[in-house]
């Protein structure tokens, strides 16, 4: 059965695990039970999950191929019990050679990476989906060229995996200018960021690309994005859609700035 793709936000940090003091209770909670959800919402189970994460650049479209990657703690600063998270999802290197062969198809480079572990935009988040870590997974890395066109060519030259029943997820956020969070200036541009990302992603399939490709014209678009890699992840999905249309599944003020998560399918 054909699995929809998904850009989603992956929060802060460890935030639903550790106690971080600045994310309000009603944020942890709101983020949390959506994620919770989430695997309730989709047509059958996943055989498995493919994570385009902000936290992974490489030279070219890179995947990972280990049969049991460990975490990769990728953030900094935060209480002990934020290092001793567990979440011993499989691999599936036959996965990683299918996306490797879809994507040398489609005319790109790809390597492969037999070291690399989950990192915070992975684990993090789909503790909370798939607590039991029994559905394989892995990630494909973003290119360090950072372009939105070349991001959703990926996405489309991945797009077969769905009727494959491997669940294309962009983990990510809608807003990151961390320099800038939680003040009222940021507020107002998640705001206008976001109110233009719901039309560009709900709009027909080639006005969306349209959109996407061109989204640093976007209203408070580098106020949203001044690096544009948490976005990206959407690119990648939003490719793997085709013709299938996005609809908005959250959207809520967190951190007092607005973001939101995109269904397509």
């Amino acid at each position: 059965m054909r699995q929809p793709t998904f850009y989603l936000p992956h929060g802060g940090g460890p935030w639903p695990f550790v106690d971080l003091g600045f994310i309000s209770a009603h944020d942890v909670a709101v983020m949390r039970d959506f994620f919770v959800a989430l695997p309730s919402t989709l047509p059958a189970p996943p055989k498995a999950l493919l994570v385009v994460s902000a936290h992974w650049e490489e030279r070219v479209p890179t995947v990972m191929t280990s049969p049991n990657p460990p975490l990769l703690f990728d953030y900094y600063g935060f209480p002990k019990e934020a290092y001793a998270l567990t979440w011993p999802a499989p691999g599936d290197p036959a996965l990683a050679s299918r996306v490797a062969g879809l994507l040398d198809e489609a005319g790109f480079d790809c390597a492969r990476d037999a070291q690399r572990g989950f990192d915070h935009g992975t684990f993090v988040p789909f503790k909370l989906s798939w607590p039991d870590a029994d559905v394989p997974t892995i990630q494909l890395s973003l290119t360090a060229g950072l372009d939105p066109a070349e991001h959703l060519a990926i996405g489309r030259a991945l797009a077969p995996l769905r009727d494959e029943g491997v669940l294309i997820l962009g983990s990510g956020m809608s807003y990151h200018n961390l320099r800038s969070l939680g003040g009222g200036e940021a507020a107002r541009i998640s705001g206008l960021f976001d109110d233009w990302l719901g039309d560009a992603v709900t709009a027909a399939p080639e006005v969306r690309t349209e959109r996407l490709t061109r989204w640093s014209s976007a209203p408070g678009a580098r106020g949203a994005h001044p690096r544009e890699e948490h976005l990206l992840p959407l690119m990648v999905a939003a490719g793997a859609a085709g013709a299938d249309l996005g609809t908005i599944v959250f959207r809520d003020d967190w951190m007092r700035v607005r973001v939101s998560a995109v269904r397509f399918g």
